[in-house]
């Protein structure tokens, strides 16, 4: 009896005591000591039945799975670690094929697709510069009657082709957001892209700026869903000995090549070329990379 007259003088004692000062600093908001988390009576009950050491452990990892449950997960909660952003490129406008195709109509075959592209070649059309841009699309028309008559082509070999002006039209038909497989490097059509810009680049002539912007804006679009850096290399393999490569050779290629790169042909003409740098790197630029570039892929 005495021991429970004890037990009961301490309770009231501690239920009348009273919560001591909480220091501060001076100018600052007081400190709010944390309530200790409360454990369940479930658990309580079950680490009764567990000897001293194990009762305490379950008690203490209780403890803290409550203090878990509460941590901030929503939508204002910060992120666990940040996710390195993605090397893609918004897609330009693309004029659509049916602007230039007309009335034209042949009978051609399903569109071939590969996997991705980790390449782009550069061409020019070989045709005059002095065009009127409204005239761009005619000019299209008569290069894919040229590539369908009489070289027999079962449709226009380039998957883009850009204007003086800037304008970019989709050329080989399959859709300009799938890796369609085009009729434009001899020996590397598969998992490549082919860009023709019109007219003819040969050396001392000027190429429009608007020009190697909008194919630098392609170049960015196509290679960023392969994680390809357009100032890097890729490698492919080539699937017709007519290239500069025996048929099933690997070749380490620009990213961002020149016709002339593949096969023997001086396009897309000198100036052109010595554009390419330029357009390598911006087209890095739109795809968010700094510094140097990356290894290849392929």
């Amino acid at each position: 009896m005495r021991v429970v007259r004890r037990a009961r003088r301490a309770g009231r004692a501690r239920r009348g005591a009273r919560t001591p000062a909480v220091a501060r600093i001076p100018g600052s908001a007081p400190r709010i000591p944390r309530p200790a988390p409360r454990i369940p009576r479930p658990v309580l009950a079950a680490a009764a039945c567990l000897p001293g050491l194990a009762a305490a452990v379950a008690l203490v990892l209780c403890a803290t799975g409550v203090e878990r449950a509460v941590t901030p997960t929503g939508p204002g909660a910060l992120p666990l670690a940040a996710r390195p952003a993605p090397h893609t490129a918004p897609r330009p406008r693309i004029v659509p094929r049916t602007v230039w195709f007309g009335g034209t109509r042949t009978a051609q075959p399903p569109p071939r697709y590969d996997d991705q592209v980790v390449a782009v070649f550069v061409h020019h059309t070989d045709t005059p510069n002095a065009y009127d841009c409204a005239d761009t699309p005619r000019i299209i028309r008569d290069l894919y009657t040229g590539q369908t008559a009489a070289r027999d082509w079962d449709d226009i070999g380039y998957n883009f082709l850009v204007d003086r002006c800037g304008t970019v039209y989709e050329g080989r038909a399959g859709g300009v957001d799938r890796p369609v497989t085009g009729a434009h490097t001899q020996g590397f059509n598969h998992r490549t892209a082919g860009i023709a810009a019109i007219g003819t680049f040969t050396g001392g002539t000027s190429v429009p700026r608007a020009l190697t912007d909008a194919i630098a804006a392609v170049v960015a679009w196509k290679l960023g869903p392969a994680g390809v850096d357009p100032r890097g290399t890729a490698r492919l393999t080539s699937s017709n000995g007519g290239s500069r490569y025996p048929r099933g050779a690997a070749a380490l290629l620009p990213a961002v090549a020149a016709h002339r790169d593949a096969y023997e042909t001086t396009c897309p003409g000198a100036a052109l070329i010595a554009r390419l740098p330029a357009i390598r790197a911006q087209a890095a630029r739109l795809q968010g990379r700094d510094g140097p570039a990356a290894r290849g892929a392929g």
